[in-house]
């Protein structure tokens, strides 16, 4: 993605079920959990660069000894080395027979819990201190109240919870959904810890053996049903309970990806399937998808069990996830990479007249290359059909296959697609000049090219990217730097379908007015004479604005039905073409159609279809249409 945005968060939780030396004679390491939590976060740094935080529980510590750390780190660039530097600065200078001696460590040493919970941020609201990053604790004096919660996950509800927070008689300390959700799942905990101790008491019990009581048949699935039967978005949120249960818990529409391994050693949670299969060194076939409306719960004395706890809507997992957001990596994610750039052969071989000789084909940024890959490969299986072609056309003139002209057959054998690198990104300069006009010219100088390739105002150029949202980069960088190779023709290639409707289960996307194709539909109303309709839109969407969300519905969408896509293709191709560059500029996109063929279990596709799959996304849609009119710079979440 050549335009950059905050997205998603990535988390990782581990449950110890052996004894910690079992860990120090097996591993060498009675630190193995924290090594292993370290590998899982560091194998999704991409989900989250703006901090990160981790927990540990020890379970079955005796009252008055510390058994839950949390520790966070902010620190710009590396976060994640410091967060875990301030973690290994207890045990650096141990004498060996100290770092040796487990139950030592486990009496005298933070960090030593059999529970470990990891977090890695890219903050969408607010400010990126400390306080923002997970995990985050409501404390409690008793055991089997605290929680420490943290997630990937964005609710759009958040004032109607605030408001049943309050209702219940709460003075939440600030209103986000993080805090929220914690104080939601918090206020249902204490609820159940009350109802078990109240339903334990007459049988004569002490308050100590309640507590026993209560560590065994605390029902986490009743818990997290009777805590998120209103919440309305897209998450996965991982918990751990001072006495040792712990819980992850995806939405009803799977919409945030969860994947867990469990053998007889361990249980690991991950938000992508490679970092548990790199961390753990284990088989795709082991590792397993939380499903949608599913709590993956591990009790505290090693149960492992995964129970539906909300009612299952339609999957909509997110698609964002398979075109970028996740790493690579992932088996099915980089076939599925493959296909969205093969798909689009035919119209890119269509837009250059299949002309070979004279179309140089690359990509921008690096998480295009699977896409270009299979771009790639279509583009050469259709000049592979295209040489046999002329070669059956050549015996069929030569009539006897002696006689053939070896010239002309080495000719045709030697065409190839020209596949360059001709954009690189530079070392990222620092804006420091205050004035406008000098700082947009050392953005435009982010990325660089390779020049002598392009053949001047004879070659035209194919750029895939995976994705284009605002526009802007493309504009006032790529397509200016290629220009100056001085093409005949820029195609801008993208193998996302065009990003029209904002997102508000965890993408930074909500300001619809920043989007491109959103931009290219207010100019092609304005050429058409339609503006009525936008203003017809927005009391459309002020009117429903105080109705239940059930009742809310999309009135953007059908501003674009006025227009057909490659209408709206056009018009973005106008929008991000810089000014005096020679070269025409064509933009050709992934169609909604290509992308369900591609991703197949992954058809969460609000942001291209603005058919949300949740209520609330309605609600977001027409408040950022609103937004937009009203000129307000806020996001509709």
């Amino acid at each position: 993605m050549s335009d950059h945005i905050k997205h998603e968060c990535g988390l990782a939780v581990i449950r110890l079920l052996k004894p910690l030396d079992y860990y120090h004679e097996k591993y060498g390491s009675a630190l193995y959990g924290l090594e292993k939590l370290r590998l899982l976060l560091q194998k999704q740094r991409n989900r989250g660069q703006d901090g990160a935080g981790m927990a540990t529980v020890k379970i079955g510590a005796q009252p008055g000894k510390n058994y839950i750390n949390i520790k966070k780190s902010v620190a710009t660039n590396y976060y994640l080395s410091d967060l875990f530097e301030q973690v290994h600065a207890h045990f650096k200078d141990l004498p060996p027979e100290k770092l040796h001696d487990v139950a030592w460590l486990r009496e005298h040493k933070p960090y030593m819990g059999e529970l470990l919970l990891g977090h890695l941020r890219y903050g969408t609201h607010g400010d990126n201190s400390i306080e923002t990053c997970h995990p985050f604790h409501r404390q409690s004096n008793w055991i089997n109240r605290n929680l420490i919660l943290a997630g990937n996950f964005n609710l759009t509800n958040v004032d109607e919870l605030f408001e049943e927070l309050v209702q219940l008689g709460q003075y939440p300390k600030e209103k986000s959904d993080t805090v929220t959700v914690l104080e939601k799942i918090g206020h249902f905990l204490d609820d159940e810890v009350q109802r078990l101790h109240t339903w334990f008491k007459p049988d004569g019990h002490s308050n100590i053996e309640i507590n026993e009581l209560i560590f065994q048949n605390l029902d986490i699935q009743r818990l997290l049903r009777r805590a998120s039967k209103k919440f309305d978005g897209g998450y996965v949120m991982a918990g751990l309970i001072g006495h040792g249960d712990a819980f992850v818990m995806r939405d009803r529409n799977g919409i945030r990806p969860a994947f867990y391994y469990q053998d007889e050693e361990v249980v690991a949670v991950a938000s992508e399937r490679p970092a548990i299969q790199t961390a753990f060194n284990v088989h795709i076939k082991t590792v397993q998808e939380i499903e949608p409306g599913h709590a993956l719960i591990i009790k505290r004395d090693g149960r492992v069990e995964q129970k539906p706890y909300i009612e299952l809507g339609e999957r909509r997992a997110c698609s964002f996830e398979r075109i970028y957001f996740s790493r690579g990596s992932d088996r099915d994610i980089y076939l599925e990479r493959k296909k969205l750039g093969e798909q689009l052969t035919d119209i890119v071989l269509e837009r250059v007249q299949e002309d070979f000789k004279r179309t140089v084909f690359s990509y921008i940024p690096n998480t295009a290359e699977a896409a270009f890959f299979g771009l790639m490969e279509g583009v050469e299986n259709r000049l592979s059909q295209a040489k046999s072609a002329k070669i059956l056309k050549l015996i069929a003139e030569e009539k006897k296959t002696e006689d053939l002209d070896t010239k002309k057959m080495e000719k045709i054998l030697a065409l190839r697609p020209r596949m360059e690198k001709l954009v690189v990104k530079d070392e990222k300069l620092r804006t420091f000049i205050t004035d406008k006009g000098h700082r947009g010219d050392l953005v435009s100088h982010v990325y660089d090219v390779t020049y002598g390739i392009v053949e001047n105002e004879k070659d035209t150029v194919v750029m895939l990217d995976d994705s284009i949202v605002r526009g802007t980069t493309m504009r006032d960088s790529i397509i200016q730097m290629v220009a100056r190779l001085r093409p005949k023709k820029i195609i801008i290639v993208s193998s996302a379908p065009q990003i029209r409707y904002p997102d508000c289960y965890g993408i930074d996307m909500s300001k619809m007015g920043e989007f491109v194709a959103f931009q290219a539909l207010i100019a092609l109303l304005e050429e058409t004479g339609q503006m009525h309709c936008l203003q017809e839109a927005y009391e459309r969407c002020k009117a429903q604005d105080h109705l239940p969300k059930e009742e809310i519905r999309n009135e953007v969408a059908p501003l674009y039905d006025l227009f057909t896509y490659e209408e709206v293709s056009q018009k973005i191709a106008t929008i991000i073409t810089p000014k005096g560059i020679k070269p025409k500029v064509e933009v050709v996109y992934q169609t909604i159609e290509g992308l369900h063929k591609a991703c197949p279990r992954n058809n969460g596709d609000w942001y291209f279809s603005g058919n949300y799959p949740t209520p609330g996304g309605n609600r977001v849609v027409n408040r950022s249409l609103i937004y937009y009119i009203e000129q307000l710079d806020e996001r509709a979440y």
